[in-house]
C-alpha cells in the first residue's frame, strides 16, 4: 500500500521517540516509540514499520508491526504481513489471512470522528 497524495511520510531509515499529534494522514515505514494521536485521520504502518506506541486514530492499516494499545473511531485493518500486539478498540475490524494479532478486540460498532 502506497501513501496517499498529501500524506506525511516517515521513511524506513527514520527513528522517532516521543509524541506525534496531527490532523492529517500519516504513513510510517520507520521506527516509532511513544504515542501517536491523529484525531479524525488514518495511520498507515508500512511493511518496514516497527511501532511501539499507544495509538489514537480514526483508521489504522497495519502492514508492518504495531506493539501497543490501539483506539480507532473507525476501522482497524491488519493486512497479510501485519502484526499487532496490544488491545484494540474500534468500530470495525478486519484481518487478512497470515496476519497476526495478540490482544483483546473490542468492537464498538459506532463509527465516529476521533
Amino acid at each position: 500500500m502506497k501513501p496517499s497524495e498529501g500524506s506525511t511520510i516517515i521513511g524506513k531509515s527514520v527513528q522517532f521517540k516521543g509524541e506525534i499529534n496531527g490532523t492529517e494522514e500519516l504513513y510510517v515505514d520507520g521506527k516509532i516509540d511513544g504515542i501517536i494521536r491523529l484525531n479524525g485521520n488514518r495511520l498507515i504502518l508500512g511493511p518496514n514499520a516497527d511501532v511501539n506506541a499507544e495509538v489514537h486514530v480514526q483508521d489504522l492499516v497495519v502492514l508492518g508491526r504495531q506493539n501497543g494499545p490501539v483506539q480507532a473511531t473507525g476501522r482497524v485493518d491488519i493486512r497479510q504481513s501485519g502484526q499487532l500486539f496490544g488491545d484494540i478498540t474500534a468500530a470495525r475490524f478486519s484481518i487478512e489471512e497470515s496476519a497476526s494479532v495478540r490482544g483483546r478486540v473490542t468492537l464498538t460498532g459506532q463509527e465516529g470522528r476521533g
